[in-house]
């Protein structure tokens, strides 16, 4: 797991000055194949397995989540790395890149949604992180930390919230040299205690209980795997190019792919087949897993590995959550605020304490709102990914230009409402046949699939998500290279051969 995009070995790692400007040729280092780690190390986590069970809990047998989730995960992590290779190609973060395909105000709204997404993913990590470094203090010393019930206290999980809330902070702050070095050692230390992990759990498959679940139906099928690319993939399609961007110009697009597939997909699929083999054999874990993911896994334990164990497990989360911190960062600074991404990051800790306080406070099942904040997420990202793969083939023709993510009269547009209205059909589509387990979601999805549909398994499916996708590209495709309607960069306020030499701002 070398980390080949890092500075020389011996540098001392400062804190990052770029932020949504193109980063300069002269600071671009490494090959992609520094890309695996910082993937690799965001998603080999005991999460993994939980995804696992919640395919399952779908309606699927065994080899049907396995199956699924694979083909889930291997489509939508392509998509991440196909995306990312507009990093080295114009050295700006993807919602920067947006910019090209919606102008530069008319992005607010996608990079808004984005860091939506973002943000709640954060709180989602950040709140499992803190939940679990809690019980372990409730294991350890329960006449203090724990409660009646012998779960963590309140206190301890505020407190434990607030110290991962301010590690990962600290660490996004300092920015993308940093993260790339130590995301390299957290990933072998979680592998390697990932898979004594294992060793643990897998005696505990009943193998002959294994084929006792019935196969679920085609539909309950599809939503697998659209529930498995919302768990991963998808999720990540408005930062696929972040840590990419740091690449030399000319880097071979099929590395950054490759590379970053790999990352992405590898240990995810692993995990989630030990999730499918474990819940297959005993379904009561599925049941336990829908309100504390990771607790239900951790109980499979003896004490002496359970307490490194928790640790790895925080380690791992804390990982995860900085990588994302780090874009979140990036793409507040799209949406327009002028700040620079220390402020940015500062705000999105007190975004994440209001998200973290309706999960473990509000919200009376993890899954429940957990499947609803993917199904609504996934419909205007996978609409915006959609629109930005397509208009990646007018980027390849105008030179990957960065100066087409500045305003109008400067190399790019305020607005292309081709990109627009192609967002807001897809996205509209996407919701009214998307539907939501959380009643505090539920109002904002499902209107287009009668009751019957809704309550049925189409509406459990969650198909419009791939619906919103293909509709949002397919509008764009057809108005920008078919009707040929293609709001063309503007250069009128600059002088004549400016237009290459442009950038946009940090």
């Amino acid at each position: 797991m070398s980390n080949e995009a890092q500075a020389p070995t011996g540098a001392r790692p400062t804190v990052e000055t770029n932020g949504v400007n193109p980063v300069p040729d002269a600071e671009r280092r490494g090959t992609p194949r520094g890309l695996f780690a910082v993937w690799f190390a965001w998603n080999i986590s005991i999460l993994g397995i939980s995804y696992g069970i919640f395919v399952f809990s779908l309606g699927l047998n065994v080899w049907q989540t396995i199956l699924a989730g694979t083909i889930g995960y291997a489509v939508s992590c392509a998509l991440v790395g196909i995306l990312a290779v507009g990093g080295p190609r114009t050295g700006l973060p993807t919602l920067v890149q947006t910019r090209f395909a919606f102008g530069i105000r008319g992005n607010v709204v996608p990079a808004f949604f984005a860091y939506l997404s973002n943000m709640g993913w954060k709180v989602t990590i950040i709140t499992l992180a803190s939940t679990t470094g809690a019980n372990l203090f409730a294991v350890l010393w329960p006449a203090v930390f724990a409660d009646a019930d012998g779960g963590a206290n309140t206190v301890t999980v505020v407190v434990w919230f607030v110290l991962v809330l301010a590690v990962t902070m600290a660490v996004a702050v300092v920015g993308h040299e940093f993260i790339m070095k130590i995301e390299v050692w957290i990933s072998w230390v979680t592998s390697i205690f990932t898979v004594v992990f294992l060793a643990f759990v897998l005696p505990e498959v009943n193998w002959g209980a294994l084929g006792d679940t019935p196969a679920g139906p085609f539909l309950t099928f599809i939503g697998g795997i659209i529930m498995a690319m919302t768990m991963v993939g998808i999720g990540f399609l408005n930062y696929g190019g972040d840590f990419a961007r740091y690449l030399p110009r000319n880097t071979p697009a099929r590395g950054v792919i490759g590379w970053t597939t790999l990352g992405l997909a590898l240990p995810v699929v692993v995990l989630l087949i030990v999730g499918a083999l474990l819940v297959g054999s005993n379904p009561a874990l599925g049941d336990a897993a829908a309100s504390d993911p990771i607790g239900a896994l951790t109980a499979l334990l003896p004490l002496w590995f359970f307490i490194p164990f928790s640790i790895v497990i925080v380690i791992s989360l804390v990982s995860a959550a900085i990588t994302g911190i780090y874009s979140s960062g990036l793409a507040l600074m799209a949406v327009g605020f002028p700040l620079k991404r220390s402020w940015t990051t500062a705000i999105n800790a007190l975004i994440i304490a209001a998200g973290a306080f309706y999960l473990l406070f509000i919200s009376t099942s993890f899954l429940a709102t957990f499947q609803s904040f993917l199904s609504l997420i996934a419909v205007m990202m996978g609409t915006l990914g959609g629109i930005q793969l397509t208009d990646f083939i007018r980027q390849r023709r105008m030179g990957w230009n960065p100066a087409m993510a500045q305003p109008k009269g400067y190399g790019g547009r305020n607005g292309r409402w081709t990109a627009l209205v192609s967002l807001a059909v897809g996205t509209i589509v996407g919701l009214g046949t998307v539907t939501s387990a959380d009643p505090n979601f539920a109002p904002v999805t499902g209107f287009l699939l009668t009751p019957e549909a809704r309550d049925g398994v189409l509406g459990a499916s969650n198909i419009g998500v791939v619906l919103a996708m293909v509709l949002g590209a397919a509008t764009y495709a057809l108005l920008t290279y078919v009707l040929k309607l293609d709001p063309r960069p503007d250069t009128s306020l600059l002088v004549e051969g400016a237009f290459e030499k442009a950038g946009t701002e940090r």
